[in-house]
């Protein structure tokens, strides 16, 4: 380092004289030290400046150099010899130097010339050198040229052979790998223009294909969606078929039979995906193009709108045509339209999304509940209700089939059940109508067995096991057999509507739907008919003939629906399957016949009226009865054998009790009657006669037609005892015993002593043995005897 110090300093030299400095601050033995390491010198210098006195720095290092040539002066001193010597060497050197330079220059000399015959060889070499890697590069340029010309017109060849991904495939080839390597500028300027010419053609080409789908696509979707509704159809058949032979197994599994049991296999049934064949090629194609060209996203927006318009084109119904002449070909596009759309969705790789197929079926299914509601709220026959109703719901089953939702059409269509049966209603209404007032209302004549088993068997109204004899009298007319037909039918279109609904378990709905039937139609036009004002009495005893065979009717309405539904004969044997219309029924039948036996009461009247020509006091008494008997009992023999014939026991024998009892009625009223003001005994006589009659028919009808055998059952004679008794009462050798309490109820209970005192007033004949003295003046002004007298004091 260099010190720096205040003042003048001296040096002294070896020979002893002395040096001065002349540059304050700065130390000579850092200069030298710096000098003889080749330091720089520019602090020195810097300092020098700084100071303001460069000269004393020139002044030191003159002093140095001086310094430096005294040590050297003193080395040369000191070896002067050895320099003498060397420098002698030096020149010994210098002459051999001098002979060497001659000898390589001679030796350059040749060398040169035979360097140049190598470097005239050399340049040739190099030439061809140079003309080799040229005729390389020209082969390797020709060889990628034609590689890349032959790749073009492989390019080429797929795009016209419409083989569109080779085509790509080969251009991403050609752009990728080759156009960098094409040495010929103009060459690669015209590929790098045509290969984007050429995916924009193998796109327009594409997108034309695909186009051209979505045009064939519909017409194409319309017959997918009818063999696959058609295919849904023969499904159901097959399988209410193999329901049927289940049920009849069963049935003769109850009955115990081991005759033509039914071993239930199930078919081989070939996919029914597999004879749904439709291209879907140039999706595919379109979509893995546009995917190859970057373009996927805006070709699944592109699909999915185009499909959109076309879903929303399908589902606008033709108002130009009717709904029932177009549904079929609405509800089968719509069908074909999203089973197309499951097909692409389950093979064309992502070109359409679950979420997107769901919302196309979320806006269709609620255009076609608006649909389907509008023009069910059209449809005023209940038979075209059920043609859409079925065919909806083999759509139903059929896109089922394919993972969608069809719930809500289902549930629309279970909102229709009501206007559809009210509409299936006024159908049967008209039918039954028809029938009641084509009928003759005369017992049917089945001449042949097919007939009896279409009338008889088929519902189930036989009542025995056995075949009968032909020809056969059924018990019921012709509108038995067609009013069941027509509750069949109804059964039958009712669980066909309901069938393949909502509901798994609608048994009760077509219960309800039948009683419906039965009571609100059939039973109300039976009823209507039975209070026509001029329905004769064999009509009347046919209808209500016709109510018992139509109650006893209802277990097969409700076994035929519970077939129909698949539910098994313990539940409808039980008391859930019974009709509550069959008790309506019954209580129609109590009408029937109070009104059957108020028309036989009138005719009977008409008969009794002869009564007036009775002889009240003839002078003999009539040896057969009266005249008026001979028609009263005709008519009811004849009125007897009908109802034996076609009314239940009870019912016959109600007729036969009212009809008696009325005229038994009859005779005490004629008796009590102001038109007959006397009568004598042989006049009484004479109605014993006519009652021994009627009591002879009672008896006879008692006995033939089988009420003895009813336990508690009374004698009809019975009916007959106010008449009896009033008889026998005049006609008894000691009347006076009525005046007895215990005899009077024990012969005479069924007399009512004012009666029998306002029928005694008029009987004139009276022997002496009925006066006796002590009664008042006004009876006895009438002549009457003490007995009589009797009599009407009770």
């Amino acid at each position: 380092m260099m010190s720096v110090k205040g003042g003048k300093r001296s040096s002294v030299l070896e020979n002893g004289d002395k040096v001065e400095t002349g540059m304050p601050g700065i130390d000579d033995s850092a200069l030298a030290s710096a000098i003889a390491n080749g330091e720089d010198l520019g602090p020195f210098i810097r300092a020098a400046f700084e100071s303001g006195k460069p000269e004393s720095l020139v002044h030191q290092l003159r002093n140095f150099v001086k310094k430096k040539e005294v040590e050297i002066e003193d080395l040369c001193k000191a070896h002067y010899e050895e320099f003498i010597h060397a420098v002698d060497e030096l020149r010994y050197v210098l002459v051999d130097a001098d002979e060497l330079k001659g000898g390589l220059q001679e030796e350059n000399f040749k060398l040169q010339e035979v360097g140049n015959s190598f470097l005239a060889k050399l340049d040739a070499l190099i030439e061809a050198h140079g003309t080799k890697e040229n005729l390389v590069l020209a082969i390797e340029s020709l060889r990628i040229c034609t590689t890349v010309v032959d790749l073009c017109l492989k390019i080429n060849e797929d795009i016209m052979a419409d083989s569109y991904y080779p085509a790509l495939k080969s251009l991403d080839i050609l752009e990728r790998d080759y156009l960098p390597q094409i040495p010929a500028k103009a060459f690669r300027v015209l590929l790098e223009k045509q290969i984007p010419i050429c995916r924009n053609h193998i796109e327009r080409r594409v997108s034309a294909e695909f186009n051209e789908w979505l045009v064939q696509i519909r017409s194409i979707a319309r017959e997918v969606g009818q063999l696959s509704i058609d295919q849904a159809s023969s499904a159901r058949q097959r399988e209410e078929e193999l329901r049927g032979r289940q049920r009849q197994a069963e049935e003769q599994s109850r009955s115990g039979s081991r005759e033509g049991v039914y071993m239930l296999e199930m078919e081989d049934l070939d996919d029914d995906d597999s004879r749904l064949k439709f291209d879907l090629t140039p999706v595919y194609r379109a979509f893995h193009i546009n995917t190859c060209l970057g373009l996927d996203d805006q070709f699944k927006e592109y699909y999915y709108k185009n499909r959109q318009l076309q879903m929303n084109s399908d589902l606008q119904a033709l108002s130009a045509q009717s709904f029932l002449d177009t549904y079929q070909t609405y509800f089968a596009q719509v069908a074909g339209f999203f089973i197309v759309e499951d097909r692409v969705l389950r093979s064309a790789g992502g070109l359409i999304t679950n979420a997107r197929v769901d919302s196309l079926w979320e806006t269709a299914i609620s255009r076609m509940n608006v649909v389907i509601e509008d023009q069910f709220s059209r449809i005023q026959t209940a038979r075209h209700m059920l043609l859409v109703k079925d065919y909806v719901s083999l759509m139903c089953v059929t896109l089922r089939r394919y993972g969608f939702q069809v719930g809500p059409l289902l549930d629309v269509l279970d909102t229709m059940r009501d206007k559809y049966h009210e509409l299936l209603l006024n159908d049967c209404r008209k039918q039954v109508s028809d029938v009641l007032a084509n009928d003759k209302y005369e017992q049917m004549v089945m001449r042949k067995e097919y007939e009896y088993q279409i009338n008889v068997l088929m519902f189930n109204l036989q009542t025995a096991d056995v075949m009968p004899a032909f020809p056969y009298v059924a018990p019921f007319s012709a509108t038995v057999p067609e009013c069941c037909r027509v509750v069949k039918t109804f059964v039958e279109n009712s669980v066909s509507f309901l069938s393949y609904g909502g509901h798994m378990d609608f048994f009760d709905l077509v219960k309800n739907y039948i009683d419906k039937l039965v009571i609100n139609v059939l039973n109300e036009a039976l009823l209507k008919l039975i209070k026509n004002p001029t329905l004769g009495v064999s009509h009347a005893m046919q209808i209500a003939a016709n109510m018992t065979v139509l109650e006893r009717a209802c277990s097969y309405f409700s076994e035929h629906a519970a077939k129909l539904c698949g539910i098994p004969m313990r539940v409808v044997e039980g008391p859930h399957g019974a009709l509550s219309a069959r008790a309506v029924l019954r209580q129609s039948q109590a009408v029937a016949h109070e009104q059957m036996l108020k028309l036989v009461k009138s005719k009977v009247d008409e008969f009794m009226s002869l009564t007036a020509n009775i002889n009240w006091s003839p002078d003999e008494p009539p040896l057969s009865g009266n005249e008026y008997l001979n028609d009263v009992t005709i008519y009811l023999e004849t009125i007897a054998e009908t109802a034996q014939e076609i009314l239940p026991l009870d019912a016959f024998d109600k007729v036969l009790r009212g009809v008696l009892t009325h005229i038994s009625d009859c005779i005490v009223g004629t008796l009590l009657s102001q038109e007959v003001t006397k009568f004598n005994v042989l006049a009484m006589m004479g109605i014993d006669a006519d009652l021994k009659v009627l009591e002879s028919f009672a008896d006879d009808r008692f006995q033939l037609s089988g009420l003895d055998k009813i336990i508690g059952a009374s004698n009809l004679r019975t009916c007959l005892s106010e008449a009896r008794q009033l008889v026998n009462l005049f006609l008894a050798t000691n009347p006076e015993l009525f005046l007895n309490p215990v005899i009077r109820e024990k012969q005479y209970n069924a007399l009512d002593f004012r009666k029998v005192l306002v029928v005694a007033q008029k009987y004139r004949d009276l022997p002496e043995r009925f006066m006796s003295p002590g009664l008042p003046s006004s009876l006895g002004s009438w002549g009457y005897s003490p007995k009589c007298a009797h009599l009407f004091i009770l």
